[in-house]
């Protein structure tokens, strides 16, 4: 793991699964199927990036736990472009044959 800023560093179970929303048994279960968490000294330790990255990859869309410091609007905005993008992109096939009927007669 790069060198990370000390306040940004969440170190222990506890941390980690408050800031996951989870019991510290769901934490250490993540950990085990992959979750990034490293040992520093007796801590277990990971980041706010690195977890959020890694719940994104494993539910198969964008994922970020909002924290106090969090830009509300601006993770609403997010949010939002995301739903319509996949919005989009299952309308267009959807609508694909209508056209072509459209353009027969």
């Amino acid at each position: 793991m790069s060198e990370e800023p000390q306040s940004d560093l969440l170190q222990g179970w506890k941390q980690i699964a408050e800031f996951l929303g989870q019991p510290i048994s769901v934490a250490q279960r993540w950990a085990t199927t992959g979750m990034p968490v490293t040992r520093q000294g007796r801590f277990v330790v990971a980041t706010p990036e690195e977890l959020n990255n890694w719940l994104g990859r494993e539910s198969g869309e964008p994922v970020h736990v909002v924290t106090n410091e969090a830009d509300l609007s601006e993770e609403l905005k997010r949010g939002l472009s995301h739903v319509r993008k996949e919005q989009r992109a299952s309308i267009a096939p959807a609508q694909e044959p209508a056209r072509r009927r459209m353009r027969g007669k």
